[in-house]
């Protein structure tokens, strides 16, 4: 008879894995990755091309030579992803030095100050973002038109949906919103003005890609959904209050929500573990994105929003912390 081995949990195996799911998400990118290279060329190109060798080259760099570690992360697949989703949230006509500032910021402030992978409090590409918008706001808000295939830094830019938003509720006057695009231009990424971030620009693009992440089960549905619920209700009854808010369906439609809702909150390391929690997280994003354009210096709110819900999920977490197996209940 064989002896009855006792070793430590957990017993239970599948079959994912890091790698598994990096590489997972990398594939839900590539139908927005696609588009932007359609719709912006050469800038695309570039802008993506720098952002993803630069946070693969720093993660490298910073883990051979500062914090010397044995095993190399890069080849994991999440420097990828933070170059993807950094390059996702830029304008395509940004210069190369700047975007080498940003990746720096993401990937040597943001994730491996805090040890790399698994231990950074805030999303990386976001606090590469935020930091870029800071240090150059003038960079970073001027939107190049879509079909300029054989154009980069000399690009003709223009006014995005969100800035028309934001203009409208700025000077009271609801006439502004006649020049917005319709749902469907927004939907397919095809309005004529400034067209916002290379990520943000097709909507059907981004949920393709969140099609197939929750075919694979990469991630779940309560943080995509409670965004983007909660941002289409209370924009909604904006709407029906006053008319110089733009209406739910063109909010949800427009700048970063659903690359935001779909990408950038459902990161593992920075957001809940419960489903609970997730919804919570969720809800608070959404509302304070759409408290943010409306009423915030920026017309975008999405990633200040993740941000400032990243630094709240230890205490989500806390919050809603399941029960542990056979506890007795505390007598009141």
């Amino acid at each position: 008879m064989g002896k009855l081995i006792v070793s430590l949990s957990p017993h239970a195996h599948s079959s994912d894995s890091i790698e598994r799911n990096m590489y997972g998400v990398i594939i839900a990118l590539m139908p927005a990755l696609c588009v932007s290279f359609y719709f912006f060329g050469l800038g695309s190109v570039v802008v993506t091309t720098t952002s993803v060798v630069a946070c693969v080259f720093f993660e490298w760099a910073i883990s051979k030579y500062i914090l010397k570690q044995k095993q190399n992360s890069v080849l994991d697949g999440s420097a990828v992803i933070t170059g993807l989703l950094l390059a996702f949230n830029l304008p395509s006509n940004l210069p190369i030095w700047i975007i080498l500032i940003g990746a720096l910021f993401a990937i040597g402030v943001a994730k491996m100050t805090f040890g790399g992978l698994g231990n950074n409090i805030f999303n990386p590409a976001l606090v590469g973002r935020a930091a870029l918008l800071v240090a150059f706001p003038a960079q970073m808000t001027t939107w190049p038109k879509i079909g300029q295939w054989d154009k980069y830094l000399d690009a003709e830019t223009g006014a995005t949906p969100l800035t028309i938003m934001s203009e409208a509720i700025k000077t009271g006057d609801p006439s502004m919103l006649e020049q917005f695009p319709s749902s469907l231009d927004l939907f397919l990424g095809t309005h004529p003005g400034g067209a916002g971030a290379m990520g943000e620009i097709c909507a059907l693009a981004l949920l393709l890609g969140l099609a197939f992440m929750l075919w694979n089960r990469i991630i779940t549905w309560h943080i995509p959904v409670s965004i983007i619920g909660t941002a289409f209700v209370f924009s909604g009854l904006l709407y029906m209050a006053d008319p110089i808010y733009a209406d739910p369906v063109s909010v949800i439609l427009s700048g970063g929500m659903m690359m935001g809702a779909i990408f950038m909150a459902t990161d593992y390391v920075t957001s809940p573990m419960t489903p609970k929690g997730q919804i919570i997280y969720g809800v608070a994003i959404g509302l304070l994105t759409v408290i943010i354009r409306n009423w915030g210096a920026y017309p975008e709110g999405m990633s200040f929003a993740i941000l400032i819900m990243n630094a709240f999920t230890p205490l989500i977490n806390n919050y809603v912390k399941p029960k542990r197996f056979g506890e007795v209940p505390a007598q009141k």
